[in-house]
């Protein structure tokens, strides 16, 4: 007998769960049966930044835990977004299992997932970015602590909102620092629950802004990875070869052209430290439901919203569709999860919803994209899709199979062709090849068919063409009013 839980078995658990309850061993409280759901959202954290995939410079222990306690998605991505600030539409697909064309950044008249799950007898709490209105985080959760609407802040001085008693969000306070906000949040929520009657399982959401930059550790955070220390991406390079939208948003300033080495290193030692600072917060989460009686009911969801180029192909932020942009780490744990598995299927984030629902024994919901990814947990099935369309703006298109991946750059009429199994890093361009010829209008007739399929506005072919060729040198380097005096000393001062 396979030693993981059959769809049926899955499945049957999940319906035993919505309609049994039992008493929690050692508590008066009357326990639920249905898992609770711990939820936990990062901003801007590359696949390979943690140290189960991978990294062995970076220390992310709890985080780890995490991985070898449930299953490791190797494959997870978001879609892309339809402007450069990638985590709104990114958020708005997670939250509602909605398409990118579909729902774009815009939540308000949507029946979210927190939603959902209170409409079946959860409690559920909201902390930490929303990145939406305020309406639909006040239709979207019972209560929330510390809620930021907007999508980048200073890390010290977040101005943050509470929900009142009447489920309405306060005017925003300026705060201390946002990792600890945030957790600080889901960490009160979880005890003050484990306090009371217990009746309903929960679903908290905690969605961190870090390491979103100003890339500002907390203080006793800085220097505990050392500049020198840091290894640069495999696919550095000083500059992108081509243009291919706009090379001077907002993600690409905080860097000179051509990039330095050397301000690549002290980035990603900050960047490094604002991880290990979230690591240190899901141990003090886990340790709590540990303490509490609550961790071995509580499914754990670990991800980020989009990746971040980071010196990679010599850009800085996610505003592209290269792997290092739009792959995510996902892990998902608790009961009925296989443990210290990987799972290679091509799956998007807005698919964690309907599993969720899936595992929990919920009703499915309506009018949603994404997939449920149970049969892919158990081990019954190997994927729920055998490719993945991306989109950025109207300038690119990309198609990805299990080992090759085509990037189609509309408005320039240019295509990167990689195979990923033996390129990884998307460093060789196979595209000019005769040989491929047949293999890029394979993937170029599956992207027209995503595009229609998909509901994709863009014109995938514009009448006129604009030029590959860029002065760097015209490209400026530029701190927006977020980043505080630490960021402005040492990216900004030379």
């Amino acid at each position: 007998m396979n030693r993981y839980y059959t769809i049926a078995g899955v499945l049957t658990a999940a319906v035993i769960y919505s309609c049994q309850t039992e008493k929690h061993t050692g508590s008066s409280a009357q326990e639920p049966v249905n898992p609770n759901i711990l939820f936990i959202l990062t901003d801007d954290l590359r696949a390979d930044a943690l140290g189960f995939t991978g990294n062995r410079v970076i220390k992310t222990p709890n985080i780890d835990k995490l991985a070898s306690g449930g299953v490791q998605f190797t494959n997870c991505y978001v879609m892309g977004g339809h402007h450069g600030a990638i985590c709104a539409p990114s958020r708005a697909m997670l939250l509602s299992g909605k398409s990118l064309f579909h729902v774009y950044d815009n939540l308000d008249g949507v029946k979210t997932m927190p939603m959902h799950f209170a409409s079946h007898g959860y409690e559920t709490f909201g902390t930490g970015k929303w990145h939406n209105s305020a309406k639909s985080f006040e239709v979207s959760f019972q209560e929330g602590n510390n809620v930021f609407l907007s999508g980048m802040s200073d890390h010290f001085n977040v101005p943050s909102r509470d929900m009142d008693d009447n489920g309405k969000l306060s005017e925003p306070m300026d705060k201390g620092f946002s990792t600890d906000l945030f957790a600080g949040s889901a960490l009160d929520f979880i005890d003050n629950y484990s306090k009371g009657n217990r009746e309903n399982p929960f679903f908290c959401y905690l969605s961190f802004t870090a390491p979103h930059d100003p890339r500002s550790p907390r203080e006793d955070y800085i220097g505990m990875y050392k500049d020198e220390n840091m290894h640069l991406p495999k696919n550095f390079m000083e500059l992108h070869p081509f243009e291919f939208d706009d090379l001077n948003i907002r993600d690409e300033t905080l860097a000179p052209w051509p990039r330095d080495p050397e301000h690549i290193k002290k980035s990603l030692a900050d960047y490094y430290a604002l991880i290990s600072h979230i690591d240190k917060k899901i141990g003090d989460l886990v340790n709590l439901l540990k303490e509490s009686g609550l961790f071995d009911n509580t499914i754990i969801i670990f991800t980020s919203d989009n990746g971040l180029a980071i010196g990679s192909h010599g850009l800085l932020g996610k505003q592209n569709l290269y792997e290092h942009s739009t792959k995510v780490p996902l892990i998902i744990s608790g009961p009925n999860i296989p443990k210290d598995e990987e799972r290679e299927a091509l799956v998007y984030l807005f698919d964690i919803y309907p599993t969720l629902t899936a595992l929990s024994g919920l009703p499915e919901p309506e009018e949603i994209d994404g997939k449920n990814l149970v049969p892919v947990i158990s081990g019954e099935a190997e994927e729920v899709r055998n490719s993945l369309y991306t989109a950025y703006r109207n300038t690119v298109r990309a198609v990805r199979t299990e080992n090759w991946k085509l990037i189609w750059y509309l408005q320039r009429k240019h295509i990167q062709l990689f195979n990923l199994d033996r390129d990884p890093y998307e460093m060789n361009n196979l595209a000019g090849l005769p040989e491929n010829e047949q293999r890029v209008k394979k993937l170029t007739d599956l992207i027209i068919e995503r595009h229609e399929a998909f509901g994709d506005t863009a014109t995938l072919y514009p009448a006129s063409t604009l030029p590959l060729e860029y002065d760097y040198k015209k490209l400026k380097q530029t701190p927006d009013q977020h980043q505080p005096g630490y960021v402005l000393e040492r990216y900004f001062s030379e």
